[in-house]
């Protein structure tokens, strides 16, 4: 039986906090949108600033990241768009409980990559609303940066996912790994 200290413990356990906190917060706030603008026609439920740079718009995402996977049939879509990220998510838990490596922020950094997943997938396997597709509301002005005037409409798990991602890749260049182990 793998034996591990209380310290250990707390170092990999208390960041699950964060991916919990991030699926709470990405399944609340999609709930919101679709509870009281149930129907995702992608017009404008709010300008927030009132300059169009910030605004909330209730569309759904069947497919990936910059409509990647929309020329695919629809019966190999639920393997690529849930199971895949299953797996991936699932190794990289294992390899977080295992590993000795990383750093107190990098496993902060993959437990908000988790919980973005995790928040993401509930969508695929459980229909908000019964509609197919991950609800995406958040709709930001990109002035054309990268071809985009707007930047692809987004939510709190996809929020997550990237700047997770970002501050864990600063970590790894700028931290490097772990020296040592965990008891």
């Amino acid at each position: 039986m793998l034996k591990i200290s209380r310290a250990a413990f707390v170092e990999r356990g208390l960041p699950l906090v964060l991916c919990v906190c991030v699926v709470i917060a990405d399944q609340l706030s999609k709930g919101f949108i679709v509870r009281h603008f149930p129907v995702p026609d992608g017009s404008v439920i709010r300008d927030v600033f009132n300059n169009g740079v910030l605004q909330i718009i209730h569309v759904r995402n069947d497919v990936i990241a910059f409509s990647l996977g929309s020329s695919l049939p629809a019966l190999v879509r639920p393997a690529l768009f849930v199971g895949l990220p299953l797996a991936v998510l699932f190794l990289l838990v294992i390899y977080y409980f295992k590993s000795n490596d990383w750093t107190r922020l990098q496993r902060w950094a993959i437990a908000g990559i988790v919980g973005g997943g995790v928040g993401n997938i509930i969508d695929r396997i459980f229909p908000p609303g019964g509609r197919i597709g991950v609800v995406d509301f958040i709709s930001v002005r990109f002035y054309g940066i990268f071809g985009f005037e707007r930047w692809p409409t987004f939510n709190v798990a996809d929020s997550a996912v990237v700047v997770c991602v970002i501050l864990w890749v600063v970590a790894i260049f700028c931290g490097g790994v772990k020296q040592g182990s965990d008891e």
